[in-house]
Order: structure tokens, then C-alpha cells, then sequence
């Protein structure tokens, strides 16, 4: 098929790149000229395990452009993948969705055949048929069902894992306005030997906001038995271990530590929380599941402070910036709590990570950044591990006090004064 994607950031990009390994022909469209031209030279803008092979190996199926026209009008679907950033009290700004969508109609217009908008940004139950759809009308003067289907993709893709979680899926879900847009996006993935849940608009959309908040919070509870697990000696890996042999619980995402960020747990269930209040139903589960998070980066701190009882004037050294390894997305990682407050105690903080400095050096400009993990060690008093890369489990620790927030053991062998988080 013949595809376009609005908005390039991990989603967009990831979504775009793949559905050309699969031989579609796909035009990217974003407002950022400099990503435009990255992807038409075949360079990903963001780093993601897989995605710049993938996009030179398939160069000559996908081409970046700013031209919506141009997009819409030569190919037959369009995915919106912008961004659905937090507002400051929690709630989701469909600002750039309302654009997509008022520029996505315009150009149907003029367009004399059928067409798909299909949306895979995430957005509250409703926003698709009750936002999206009629500014397509409104902007087209065209009848949705009729001169042009709607349906709803979400997406479940894991930084880091992103190309795998695409063309090997879990589950695709379908959530269609109308029957012909069922079927155009039944061709479309029926490549796939993954079951696909086909249902209406709004499921769709709650289908990828209840499972982002069930994760996190399944990460919030077996954080709170680690707090617990600690006090008592008790290593909380063998706790899940136990807990995940139990079909009903299942061992994934039942990794203790500093908790969880990136771009889609803090905001979803946020979005979620607020949503709640407004139409007045009580979300208690998720909105204890964030508090817990919240505190949960700063029990690394407090392990610090058994053993450097006084910060001000330490050097702390901190591997790992991400939120999670093989990605350089920093939103909302637990390394940057930590850091605030390693600064705000008088700590003098020098950091490594592999992938995601420059991106990190957007929210603390002046402490210092390290070549390598192992001039971090170098004439600092302790280290804390925020992110599990790999290379990470290769140092000599020799000396040190290491605070492990994500269960890199192998510090343990070799550090004068080893503290997991929660083991």
C-alpha cells in the first residue's frame, strides 16, 4: 500500500520504517525541516536499536516531506503519530492531533478517491470520533464512512525494542468507524501472525490506556514489596521469581528499582487520573500507582546517605541517563529526580551515558559530562547505576560505594560497599 505518516518522532518513525521493510511505499510528513532532511538521507533523528538499517536497507520506499498535499494525495492511508504531550496538570494537549487532523481534511478536499485516517497517537477514549473525525468533515466537506474511513491503531511499541514490538506484535487492535476501514486495515496487516482485536473507536483508545496503566502499576506494587523486601533482607527478584510462576501473575514487569518514565507511563496514566476527575469516577489504584513512583527514584538517595551521611562537597558519580537501556529518550527517566537531588545536597555530579547525553544536557546543562563510564570512577566517593546498558556490568567498581537502582550484580563483585535498591 501506498502510506503516510504524520509526525516522525519514535512512533511515527519506528511505524513508518516498518511498514516499508514490509514493502509498502510510505511518505513521512513532519514540520521539522532537519528531520526531513535526516531521513531522506537515511539517518534516523532519534537512535533506536535497529531503526538506521532498517532505513537504508528500505531508502528507496520511504522519503521524508513537509508537503501534506503531496502526502495525502499520493497514497491511500494516513497514521497520525504526533505527539500527545502533558499539560501541566496532567491532561493530554491534542494540539498537534487537531492540527494533523484540520490539514489531513483540507487535502481531502481536492482529493477525488477514498482515503484512511487511521490515528496511532494515544488519546483518551473519544478523541477519535469526537475530535478527529469531525474536524475531518469539517475541513474535507466530505462525509466520514462514506468519502473517507477512520479507525483507530494504537500502538505498543517499547523503546529500545521498538522495530521487534512492530513486526512482531502481541496483539494488533482495530478500533473502526466504518466496515470498509476494518477491511483496508485487515490487508494491510494480514501479513501478521499475531491475534488482532477488532472494535469500535473508543475501546481501541481505552485498550492502550488500561494497559499502560496496569503495567505501571504492576511496577509500582512490586516496587513497594521491594521497600519492604529491603528492610527485611529479603531479595524481592526471588520474591518475583516465585510470584511469576503463577500464570495469573506472569513474571514480566515485575522488576523492582528506581521505577519507571519514558514517554508514555508518566503521561498516560496522568492523562488517566485527570480524565477521571473530569467526568467524576475515582481512579485510586493508578493515581497511588504514580505517587510511588515518584518517591520510589529517591530510595536510592537514601541508601547513599547510610554510608555518606553528608553529600555537600561529595563527587557522585551517576551511570546511566535514559529511562531505560538502548534508547536516548531522558523523558521522565528516574535519573533525573536523583540528580536534582544529589545537587540540591551539595553533590558534585558527573555522569555517563552511552546514547543519551546530549539529550540529558537539555535538562542540566552545567554538571559534568564523561567520555566513558569509566572516568565516572575515576575521584568519585560513591556511583549510582540508574540505567542497566550493558557495558555497565564489565567495570571494575573496586573501591567504591555503588547504590544499584537496576540490578546490574555484577557491581557487587567488585565494589567495596554494594546497596540494591530493593535486593
Amino acid at each position: 500500500m501506498n502510506i503516510s505518516i504524520i509526525g516522525t518522532g519514535y512512533v511515527g518513525l519506528v511505524t513508518g520504517v516498518c511498514f516499508a521493510k514490509l514493502g509498502n511505499k510510505v511518505i513521512c510528513v513532519d514540520v521539522d525541516e532537519k528531520k526531513i532532511e535526516m531521513i531522506n538521507k537515511g539517518v534516523p533523528p532519534i537512535y533506536e536499536e535497529g531503526l538506521e538499517q532498517l532505513l537504508v536497507e528500505n531508502k528507496g520506499r520511504i522519503e521524508g516531506t513537509r508537503d501534506y498535499e503531496y502526502a495525502i494525495q499520493n497514497t491511500d492511508v494516513t497514521f497520525i503519530c504526533v505527539g500527545t504531550p502533558s499539560r501541566d496538570d496532567g491532561s493530554i494537549d491534542l494540539k498537534f492531533v487537531k492540527e494533523a487532523a484540520e490539514e489531513i481534511g483540507k487535502q481531502l478536499r481536492s482529493k477525488d478517491r477514498w482515503h484512511l485516517v487511521v490515528v496511532k497517537s494515544t488519546v483518551l477514549p473519544g478523541t477519535t470520533g469526537e475530535v478527529v473525525l469531525p474536524l475531518l468533515e469539517r475541513h474535507s466537506g466530505k462525509k466520514a464512512g462514506v468519502d473517507f474511513g477512520v479507525a483507530m491503531n494504537p500502538e505498543f511499541l517499547r523503546e529500545g525494542v521498538a522495530v521487534r514490538d512492530f513486526l512482531e506484535p502481541d496483539r494488533i487492535v482495530i478500533g473502526y468507524y466504518d466496515d470498509k476501514s476494518r477491511e483496508v486495515l485487515r490487508r494491510l496487516y494480514s501479513g501478521f501472525s499475531c491475534s488482532i482485536v477488532e472494535t469500535s473507536l473508543s475501546a481501541a483508545e481505552m485498550i492502550k490506556y488500561a494497559s499502560n496503566a496496569f503495567l505501571a502499576t504492576k511496577i509500582s506494587f512490586i516496587n513497594e514489596i521491594g521497600n519492604i523486601c529491603k528492610k527485611l533482607g529479603i531479595d524481592t527478584y526471588e520474591v518475583a521469581d516465585g510470584m511469576g510462576m503463577d500464570k495469573r501473575i506472569g513474571r514480566a514487569f515485575l522488576d523492582s528499582g528506581i521505577g519507571w518514565g519514558g514517554s508514555c507511563f508518566p503521561k498516560d496514566t496522568k492523562a488517566l487520573v485527570r480524565w477521571s476527575e473530569e467526568i467524576k469516577e475515582e481512579l485510586n489504584i493508578v493515581r497511588s500507582a504514580i505517587v510511588v513512583n515518584e518517591k520510589q527514584p529517591l530510595k536510592a538517595v537514601e541508601l547513599l546517605r547510610k554510608h555518606l551521611p553528608s553529600l555537600k562537597g561529595k563527587t557522585i558519580g551517576v551511570l546511566g541517563l535514559a529511562f531505560k537501556p538502548d534508547t536516548d529518550d531522558v523523558r521522565d527517566s528516574r535519573s533525573i529526580p536523583i540528580v536534582e537531588k544529589l545537587l540540591e545536597e551539595g553533590a558534585t555530579v558527573k555522569v555517563f551515558d552511552p546514547k543519551a547525553m546530549d539529550n540529558f544536557k537539555k535538562v542540566f546543562p552545567h554538571i559534568t559530562y564523561c567520555s566513558s563510564a569509566v572516568e565516572v570512577l575515576e575521584d568519585c566517593e560513591a556511583v549510582l547505576i540508574l540505567t542497566k546498558w550493558d557495558e555497565f556490568r564489565k567495570l571494575d567498581y573496586s573501591g567504591k560505594i555503588v547504590v544499584d537502582g537496576r540490578r546490574v550484580l555484577e557491581a557487587k563483585k567488585t565494589a567495596r560497599i554494594y546497596e540494591g535498591v530493593c535486593w
